[in-house]
Order: structure tokens, then sequence, then C-alpha cells
């Protein structure tokens, strides 16, 4: 049984302004994550540069505001990464109300791990996914044509892959989460492993800039790796409740006995 709650029911419109409260928190918190990348943005600048070949050694811009706006898609995805552990605890905080006391301990643990995670992705989207892609990119017609590419095409490529990477690399933190509230169970999530790998292959279709099956597998690798992850750690944190309703399939099959005969 569930322990019972503290907070009292609430009405759409009280759920539709603590949104709204919580939403207002994690921009704040992105805007001045941003103001503060913005006093680095030329080492950003720079750390973004660095995986590109010498090709691409000096970027152009074809408008005057070019320049401003690649700057500031830099400081920004720089500012949702330091805000994201704000992002998270808002996120938290808007549905602890409805979480049991021993639920609502695990919210330092989700915000860190999934802040954990989302640099991962990052970092893995800069280091190892975004050089592979512009070797195969730039690859295309070497010889023929030659490179002349803007710096906020530039920066919007490799800013929204690092942020989408970053995103589908919470996978654990939020499949953790809702094993912890009791909306899945490790069984189940083991029962549609397979339809989880194909959403994870069109996930990392969707990420991969190049139609390679390199690069494809490469992005679905880890993917996968993480949701067989999030089945071994959900093991961990599933409540005894919930392992007494869901017993292994080995149990299920068993078929019931009748009761002994009273003589």
């Amino acid at each position: 049984m569930r322990e019972p709650l503290q907070d009292s029911p609430r009405s759409l419109t009280e759920h539709l302004e603590e949104l709204r409260r919580r939403l207002g928190f994690g921009l704040a918190a992105v805007l001045v994550g941003i103001g503060v990348s913005l006093t680095q943005v030329d080492w950003l600048m720079g750390l973004l540069l660095r995986p590109a070949p010498p090709r691409l050694a000096r970027l152009a811009f074809f408008s005057p505001v070019e320049p401003l706006t690649a700057y500031l898609k830099v400081a920004a995805l720089a500012g949702v990464i330091l805000a994201m552990p704000v992002l998270l605890w808002q996120l938290w905080a808007f549905v602890q109300p409805g979480l049991t006391r021993r639920e609502r301990r695990h919210g330092l643990l989700f915000i860190w791990s999934g802040s954990a995670l989302f640099v991962g992705g990052v970092i893995f989207a800069y280091a190892v996914l975004l050089p592979l892609s512009l070797r195969v990119l730039l690859s295309v017609g070497a010889g023929r044509l030659e490179p002349m590419i803007s710096v906020d095409r530039y920066v919007g490529f490799v800013t929204t892959l690092a942020f989408w990477c970053g995103v589908t690399f919470e996978l654990p933190a939020v499949l953790l989460a809702l094993t912890r509230i009791g909306l899945v169970t490790p069984e189940w999530l083991r029962q549609q492993r397979a339809y989880a790998v194909l959403v994870l292959v069109i996930l990392a279709a969707i990420l991969t800039p190049t139609t390679d099956v390199a690069t494809l597998a490469l992005v679905t690798v880890p993917l996968v790796v993480l949701y067989e992850l999030s089945i071994w750690l959900a093991r961990g944190f599933v409540r005894p409740r919930q392992a007494a309703e869901y017993p292994r399939p080995a149990e299920r099959a068993q078929p019931a006995q009748d009761p002994p005969a009273h003589s």
C-alpha cells in the first residue's frame, strides 16, 4: 500500500500555476547560465572548432549579425549545461507532490545523475560523433568541391547534435524515476527490449547527420547499453511491493496447485 501523501489534491488551475512557476525558475536558471557563458564565449568557440579538420580552419559569415547569432548559440548550449541541475530540480519539484515520502528521498539522485548523463551525452557528441561526422560529410566531393561553411551553420550543426545527444543520454535517469514511482518495472522493460531497440535505432537515425551504417551503429550501441544499464539498475531500485506484484516469469509459468485435501 502506498504511503499517505502530505499534500492535498490540487485543482487543474493550481497545477498549471505550479507548472508556470517551475518553468519560470528553469528559464531564469538558463538565462543566468547563458550570461555566465558569454564571459567565456571566445574560449568556447575555439573549443567547438577543435574537432574540425584543417579544411575548416577558418569559417566564413555572410551577414553582419551571423557571428553574433553563432556566439549566442554557443552560449545557449553552455547555459543549458550549467542550468541542468536546476532544470531537473524544477522537474522533480513539480512531480514531487504526487510521490510518497520514500520516493521523494531519491530527488538528489535523479538531479545529479541526470545532470551527469546530459554532460556525458554532450561529451560523446563532441569527442566521438562530431569528428567522425565531419570526416564523412566533408569527404563527399573532396577534390572537386571546396567547403565554404558559415560560422552560424557550423555552430548550429554542432550545438544541435550535442544537445540532442545529451537529451537521449538521460534515458537511465528517466527509466529509474519511472521505476521508482511504479509506472514501469524491470520485468516490463525486459519484455519491451525489442521495441525499445527499434525506437533507439530510429532516434539514432534522427540524431546521426550522416547516412552511413557505421555512424548509425556508433550512436545506437551506447543508447542500447544505456537501456540495458537502466534495467540492471532498476532491479536494485524496485520496491519489494513491486517485486511481489511482478513475479519472475518462471514463477508465473508454474501451474497453480490444488490445496491438500483434509482427512
